[in-house]
């Protein structure tokens, strides 16, 4: 569970996004940063039971609430949100991850998926959608998987990309060039004594699905 303290920063910080009012509030940013650190460490500890983590540590999950403000025109200097990426590495793994954000205003959401994939990954997600739907097809239409993640998020294609047909059986999946799943969390699930607990019950659901990504972008070549 987080503090509610920490839900509050955060939303006091989306009205008052600014560096003046930041630098005044540093110690609240700096308690609900630890608040939120040491949750990523709880699930991190989990998640290590059944996945291997390496040596990662919370740092190397937790996103920086600083904005990156070179390609666009919203100069607001902060996100309103804690965010982050658990899997081997953390958030700079290359892998397909576990992403939580945590948005007051019941904006807060677990998700995994493909998202901005290399032109190589893409491909390599297309040609085994091609050759072999039905394992991915088994995975996100299970209608468990579905009723937990209704959320898709992602480019799509408005028409079929380069060497398929257009009446390909599988030309819905081959249109998308992004395609990330979500589950929204709802403020009172995020300031619950059973907040962990949720977050490894969607991380199981998605499980599979991270799986079958990072087998196709990155371990084929790994298995005898």
């Amino acid at each position: 569970m987080l503090s509610k303290n920490t839900l509050q920063f955060l939303l006091d910080l989306s009205k008052n996004n600014n560096r003046d009012w930041f630098l005044e509030n540093r110690k609240r940013y700096d308690t609900a940063k630890a608040d939120f650190t040491k949750l990523t460490e709880k699930v991190l500890n989990e998640v290590s039971k059944f996945e291997e983590l390496g040596k990662t540590q919370p740092k190397d999950c937790v996103f920086r609430i600083n904005r990156n403000l070179r390609f666009t025109r919203d100069k607001r200097p902060y996100k309103n949100n804690f965010s982050m990426a658990i899997g081997p590495g953390g958030r700079h793994s290359g892998r397909i991850d576990y992403y939580l954000q945590i948005q007051p205003g019941d904006q807060s959401f677990l998700g995994a998926g493909m998202w901005s994939p290399t032109a190589e990954q893409l491909a390599k997600y297309r040609q085994e959608v091609d050759y072999n739907a039905a394992e991915l097809k088994k995975i996100i239409e299970n209608e468990t998987f579905r009723n937990y993640f209704p959320e898709i998020h992602g480019a799509t294609l408005k028409t079929s990309p380069k060497g398929f047909s257009r009446d390909h059986p599988e030309i819905e999946l081959l249109r998308r060039k992004e395609l990330f799943f979500s589950h929204r969390i709802m403020d009172k699930e995020v300031l619950s004594e059973n907040f962990v607990t949720e977050i490894l019950h969607a991380i199981h659901l998605i499980k599979p699905y991270c799986d079958f990504l990072n087998y196709i972008f990155h371990d084929e070549k790994e298995v005898v």
